[in-house]
């Protein structure tokens, strides 16, 4: 698609706006960059240097003229903005989509697409360690990693990519090579408007050609699919399909008869860190991987070099005999109750900004493993009805404080909670945005908690002192 002389307005100066705009007007086009922020808007002298008309504190007029709108993906098709573009018959799309539609004629980088409510980042991580393995210039990008924009013209082998429901709203023309989606539950239903929205959103990775992939434990994602579509289960796989045999990941669904054979792709204990909802992740991961002609070693490779990022049932520190982990990214009810599910006994953290979801259905499945429950955040009254409903035998402590201290007590109280062998999980089942800048604050704020917690119950190194010597004050 030409852009050269075309009128186009990028609505967001975020991280993909900025992209979008600086390679629109490489490509000639004219290019008005408005945002709604008057300061902390990053980069704007080097648009303006680019030849970007950037127009601060007003993101909600539509700029004269216009011919296209590229919009950040956060922005609900109801900001007056794009309402406008939507009533003069101005089409709006995403980053993803301009992406899609600036891949070269020739040469273009295949790509690999993943979606889902949860798992999404630590999935295409784990797809892209794989790719690498075999030897693939592979990049993760989208929702993830570097501007997809920009990615696109860096001259990748393949590109694994991460959407959400966001971004797939405001797309059209999309075909990957092959796409999966992990799950679907309620979210972001504020934004979309209803859960059929939602997950009709999820189902736009898919376009015509594209080899299909699915969670075949999740019925709404298995519909999404379609029958012909390659499922992954943490069952005993069918053919057709990835699963888990004994203690191996196994492929039924590329090998030359699926009815007869299976191949196999890694261990469980190749999969870190060890969550069922993690084996999911590598099971999709490798389904894409496999979908393009990777080698079973390489899958295992990949799988052994993967690291996880940060705040995603990451081991924080053991004290007085309890684990305590940093699942913070457990930001919705679907990605809690997963994260506790992968343990048997749980002093449990929650709480935060719920965005309308219900947890009953969470409190229910996790009540049998609950020690105990700490409280914070905005909405922690719902969680404790339903923890009463539920769990009335669980004992429940809400933490009030909002302040800088306010993790100290959370975890303070959780460690009065907890025995030996219990697990102390931070999985808030809600946003942060109530008392933390975002998941990421939470999660290190809870870390360094626990680390105080731990050096305050250390024994003093200089022993005690010596008879009749008086301690320091």
């Amino acid at each position: 698609m030409g852009f050269e002389d075309v009128r186009i307005t990028v609505a967001g100066l975020g991280v993909s706006g900025r992209a979008a705009a600086r390679v629109l007007a490489g490509r000639g086009a004219v290019v008005t960059a408005v945002d709604a922020r008057t300061e902390g808007v990053e980069g704007v002298d080097e648009l303006r240097a680019a030849g970007v008309a950037v127009r601060l504190g007003d993101g909600e007029s539509l700029p004269e003229g216009t011919e296209l709108v590229v919009t950040s993906p956060g922005w609900k098709p109801s900001t007056p903005l794009l309402a406008a573009a939507a009533a003069r018959n101005v089409e709006v799309i995403g980053e993803v989509e301009l992406a899609w539609r600036l891949r070269p004629a020739e040469g273009a980088a295949p790509w690999l697409a993943l979606t889902g409510t949860n798992g999404k980042t630590t999935a295409v991580r784990m797809l892209t360690a794989i790719l690498r393995a075999a030897g693939h210039d592979a990049v993760a990008v989208g929702n993830v990693g570097e501007p997809i924009v920009e990615a696109v013209l860096a001259g990748h082998d393949v590109l694994a990519v991460e959407l959400s429901s966001y971004q797939l709203h405001w797309s059209s023309t999309l075909a990957p090579y092959a796409a999966a989606v992990l799950n679907v539950a309620p979210d972001h239903l504020d934004w979309h408007g209803s859960l059929d929205a939602y997950a009709a959103a999820k189902g736009k990775i898919y376009g015509p050609g594209t080899v299909r992939v699915c969670n075949a434990d999740d019925e709404t994602a298995a519909a999404l699919a379609g029958p012909d579509a390659h499922g992954f289960t943490l069952r005993m796989p069918a053919p057709g399909q990835f699963g888990v045999v004994e203690d191996l990941l196994v492929d039924r669904a590329t090998v030359a008869d699926p009815a007869r054979s299976a191949e196999e792709l890694a261990e469980l204990k190749d999969v870190v860190p060890f969550a069922p909802h993690n084996v999911a992740n590598a099971l999709a991961a490798a389904a894409l991987a496999r979908a393009f002609g990777v080698p079973c070693a390489a899958v295992r490779e990949g799988l052994r070099a993967f690291r996880p990022d940060p705040h995603r049932i990451a081991f924080v520190a053991s004290a007085g005999g309890a684990d305590y982990v940093d699942d913070s990214k457990a930001t919705n009810p679907h990605a809690a109750a997963a994260s506790l599910a992968a343990y048997e006994r749980v002093v449990w953290i929650a709480g935060g900004l719920l965005k309308g979801a219900d947890v009953d259905d969470l409190v229910a499945a996790a009540a049998p493993r609950l020690r105990g429950a700490v409280l914070l955040g905005a909405d922690r009254e719902r969680i404790a009805e339903a923890l009463r409903r539920h769990a009335p035998d669980v004992p429940v402590v809400e933490v009030a404080e909002t302040d800088t201290g306010a993790m100290d007590l959370v975890v303070q109280q959780a460690a009065r909670l907890a025995r030996p062998g219990d697990t102390v999980l931070l999985a808030p089942a809600a946003a942060s945005m109530d008392m933390f800048a975002d998941y990421k604050a939470r999660g290190d704020a809870f870390a360094a908690a626990v680390e105080r917690l731990v050096s305050a119950a250390a024994p003093d190194p200089a022993g005690p002192p010596a008879s009749g010597e008086k301690p320091d004050p």
